[in-house]
């Protein structure tokens, strides 16, 4: 066994907080060694949480559309890593999702990263991943992504896909006229 399948088994056998998870565990996530692309989401959806695959919804196919690629490409592991800030479904909160537990990326995420040297591109979707990775610095979602192309080749902050966020989408019209042809590219030299 490798050190990635037996950290996999750890997390897969993770009971860190499932007093608090009221559908039970279910970590949800995607790596592999070889993969170049990052997806630093938030937490699986009640959708995902029941049939297992990451960004297996509406928020998911948004998300492929956005990074202009087919569910083929999205499901290759030795690709796309999907590492969300925790990997079970939190609740219904009264918004929407509960926000992600804090538990679950203190206890894996620096370990699973240190497993994915060939990452080349981390997309930091929604402001749970945003706010772990980049800090307070732009302290809006708005902001960050505003200022998506401030943080380097290797990171690109995205709204979550969300039909949630289809009023944010419409208000901030620049980010699919600016963001998406830079997103496209850098996803197609990665591909």
């Amino acid at each position: 066994m490798t050190p990635l399948e037996s950290l996999l088994t750890e997390v897969r056998n993770c009971k860190i907080c499932s007093e608090f998870l009221p559908c039970g565990i279910r970590p949800v996530l995607q790596v592999h060694p070889s993969a170049k692309i990052l997806i630093a989401g938030q937490a699986p959806g009640r959708v995902v949480h029941e049939t297992g695959i990451p960004f297996d919804d509406a928020s998911g196919n948004r998300l492929r559309e956005w990074m202009g690629i087919n569910s083929e490409v999205f499901y290759d592991p030795s690709t796309v890593a999907i590492l969300p800030m925790a990997f079970c479904y939190p609740g219904k909160g009264k918004s929407g999702d509960l926000p992600p537990r804090k538990e679950c990326a203190i206890a894996w995420r620096e370990k699973l990263l240190a497993q994915l040297p060939n990452i080349e591109l981390t997309l930091l979707v929604g402001q749970y991943a945003q706010e772990y990775d980049l800090g307070t610095e732009h302290p809006t979602l708005t902001e960050r992504v505003k200022a998506w192309d401030t943080f380097g080749e290797n990171i690109i902050p995205l709204p979550h896909p969300s039909p949630r966020n289809n009023i944010w989408l419409k208000r901030n019209s620049w980010f699919e006229k600016e963001v998406i042809p830079c997103l496209q590219e850098r996803i197609q030299a990665l591909v």
